[in-house]
């Protein structure tokens, strides 16, 4: 977006909530300075306490679970939309293709926006065009912690997204074969993959279809 328009075109949004870590608030202020945007902080927290008391009626006796960190996207995305709507801007949405392709998001929270920038990059991809792109400039733009760290929605205690997914090298490859070459899970598992992770993707895939469906482009 800077590359294209110009960092006085482009504006950071750091919405943290009691999860997120003091790296990733530091991790993209650095990041947003090395770009030249500006940015602006608006905390959830409190947003989470209110829709916590309104729901509580209807959530009493139920376990937390992945509703309560939908809800955290949700406010994010209620939020950036806003800021759209209010300064006529457009919000770009930051998902990749691996996550897409397995449901590894949230419809109606990081899923809004107007424009996908990276939504057919897989995720291995990023990472390798982050990068190529710190190697060929002067200083790295990218924060290198941002490039080592372990991946996390940061949307509960310690989590990461290998809690949920196989480890993405793994995850890339198989979705390549699926969704690329068209090839059938016996196919993969064939190529030395393990069926039980191969037969998991591919569902998770069927299943996310309703959200790619609705994704942004």
């Amino acid at each position: 977006a800077v590359e294209a328009l110009g960092p006085e075109r482009v504006l950071g949004v750091l919405m943290p909530s009691p999860y997120s870590s003091r790296g990733s608030i530091a991790d993209s202020l650095e990041l947003a300075a090395n770009l030249g945007i500006d940015t602006v902080t608006l905390p959830i927290a409190e947003a989470m306490q209110v829709m916590e008391r309104t729901l509580d009626p209807v959530f009493a006796g139920l376990p937390t679970d992945v509703t309560e960190e939908n809800i955290q996207a949700r406010i994010r995305g209620n939020l950036l939309m806003a800021i759209s709507n209010k300064r006529g801007a457009l919000l770009l949405t930051t998902g990749n293709k691996s996550e897409l392709a397995v449901g590894y998001c949230t419809l109606y929270g990081d899923m809004s926006g107007g424009l996908s920038v990276i939504a057919d990059v897989p995720k291995t991809m990023v990472y390798r065009v982050s990068r190529w792109l710190n190697h060929s400039r002067q200083g790295p733009l990218i924060p290198d912690a941002v490039l080592t760290k372990a991946p996390s929605a940061e949307l509960r205690p310690n989590q990461t997204d290998q809690d949920s997914l196989p480890p993405y090298d793994v995850l890339d490859a198989i979705l390549e074969r699926h969704i690329e070459r068209h090839q059938s899970a016996d196919t993969i598992v064939a190529a030395g993959f393990d069926r039980l992770t191969v037969v998991r993707v591919i569902g998770l895939v069927r299943g996310a279809e309703f959200k790619r469906k609705q994704a942004a482009p």
